[in-house]
């Protein structure tokens, strides 16, 4: 069976949470970073297929799901929900770390981020006030599914409103970026590791 994409489905919610830690340290597998292997797929995954389904997309073959494309419609009103649906179940299971910051593990930097989160710069989400995260595994990547995957995604983007996409990604995964730079996207600020880009919609193919 070739690969083919397709809507998210609640049974995809596993692989969610696998494909996000075996990507997770910058497009690499990150099982052996984390004691908890659920915490990538907590903050970067799994809220998306459950509170904005309608725009999560994967690509899958006859071994099952290979890879994932999720977004935010409105990353403020997405942040929002988080606040009240998301995050306090999980800060209940994951007491913010303590100990002074040079002491923190892998773990400890991530549930950090389970608290005192925002939907990002004011300015840049009035431009691009939908956000999105995309990992494929080895076995889907370099075959055009990246780009079927971002283009999927930005048509039901465009389609429900939204003038505009960003996303975040680290500075040494010089595969993601470039290929983020490849399909169109323009770099919108740097920080000290990590580059933030954006689309806007709706997404012309032919440029």
């Amino acid at each position: 069976m070739p690969f083919r994409i397709r809507p998210y489905r609640p049974g995809d919610l596993d692989a969610l949470y696998d494909i996000c830690l075996l990507t997770g340290d910058s497009g690499q597998d990150a099982s052996g970073l984390y004691e908890d292997p659920k915490l990538l797929g907590h903050v970067y995954a799994a809220a998306y297929g459950i509170f904005q389904p309608e725009f999560a997309f994967v690509v899958d073959d006859e071994l099952g799901v290979a890879g994932y494309v999720i977004g935010a419609l409105d990353s403020r009103a997405f942040e929002a929900t988080l606040e009240r649906e998301w995050w306090p179940n999980l800060r209940e299971q994951y007491p913010r770390p303590t100990k002074p910051k040079e002491d923190w593990t892998p773990d400890d930097r991530i549930i950090n981020l389970l608290y005192g989160r925002s939907a990002g710069d004011e300015a840049l989400l009035d431009a691009y006030p939908s956000h999105l995260h995309i990992d494929l595994l080895p076995r889907a990547q370099g075959g055009g599914n990246g780009r079927k995957l971002m283009h999927t995604l930005f048509d039901a983007l465009a389609r429900a409103g939204s003038p505009g996409v960003h996303l975040g990604v680290g500075a040494r995964n010089t595969r993601a970026v470039g290929f983020y730079e490849h399909i169109g996207f323009e770099r919108l600020a740097e920080k000290p590791g990590s580059i933030v880009f954006g689309m806007k919609l709706p997404f012309d193919a032919a440029r």
